[in-house]
């Protein structure tokens, strides 16, 4: 049957919601509402906190913003110390790891660098003995030739 040769009643009592759909729609729409009304009064607790603390803040301004800085400054050098002593044992770790060979990750990458540098090197000094021979002949030329 198409659905225009269905009746209106039978097309609008197929479109409506199921029981479950509109439980589901009542639960979060009771959900929403309590938690707009949670964000309101927070909200609205903290602004009138800042309106009392605002004069207790000026004036004990000279002493907690040096405060402030400091904790801030100890605060920074505990995370930075951490995560140099967390970057230094990971290093290690990968290192040992490298080592014991265990391949860890990049190790094919530190290996292809490897085997770059010392190729680059094996020419550089094959460059550096042709060049210290070259001048040699050619000291050897000056002494003998003249």
């Amino acid at each position: 049957m198409s659905e225009h040769s269905k009746p209106m009643g039978q097309m609008i009592h197929d479109s409506a919601p199921t029981t479950r759909q509109i439980a589901r729609f009542l639960t979060a729409a009771a959900i929403g509402v309590g938690l707009l009304v949670l964000s309101g009064l927070t909200l609205t607790g903290t602004v009138i906190s800042l309106v009392i603390a605002t004069p207790v803040l000026v004036l004990f301004s000279p002493i907690l913003v040096p405060a402030g800085i400091v904790i801030f400054l100890a605060i920074a050098g505990f995370l930075f110390s951490g995560g140099c002593g967390l970057a230094a044992v990971t290093a290690l770790s990968w290192i040992y790891n490298y080592v014991a060979g265990k391949h860890p990750p990049g190790s094919d990458q530190l290996d292809h660098a490897k085997m770059r540098v010392a190729n680059k090197a094996r020419e550089y000094g094959q460059y550096v003995q042709h060049k210290a021979h070259e001048a040699q002949h050619k000291v050897h030329e000056a002494t003998h030739g003249s």
